[in-house]
């Protein structure tokens, strides 16, 4: 059985960095292209960065570039999103996604999460002003 758990996320101040982790059980991660999404309360859900499996190639959306760094570590099966110099409007629930497949346009698949196999439950990140 697979099971996608999420962590971290909270409230914190703007400017200041929160990191989610994100590991995968019953599946090895070496297969799946992976991404980080965010919906806010009245708003589409929103992908914010994606990875490949092998780590080397990573997709921001622009709100987040020099801000947000996306990594994974295969060997612990886990996925992170390094958020600093967090805004106000970083404000939403953050869920970690793992789309199968390794030759996966990291562009399409966070311009659309629809193909997404295993979703995360979700973790909340509020950052006040």
């Amino acid at each position: 059985q697979v099971q996608v758990l999420q962590s971290g996320g909270g409230l914190v101040q703007a400017g200041r960095s929160l990191r989610l982790s994100c590991t995968a059980f019953g599946l090895s991660i070496d297969y799946y292209t992976m991404g980080w999404f965010r919906q806010a309360p009245g708003k589409e859900r929103e992908g914010v960065s994606c990875i490949n499996w092998s780590g080397r190639d990573t997709y921001y959306v622009d709100s987040v570039k020099g801000r947000f760094t996306i990594s994974s570590d295969n060997a612990k099966n886990t996925l992170y999103l390094q958020m600093n110099s967090l805004e106000p409007e970083d404000t939403a629930m953050y869920y970690c996604a793992l789309r199968s497949g390794t030759s996966v346009s990291l562009y399409d698949y966070c311009s659309d999460s629809s193909s997404t196999n295993y979703w995360g439950q979700g973790t909340q990140v509020t950052v006040s002003s």
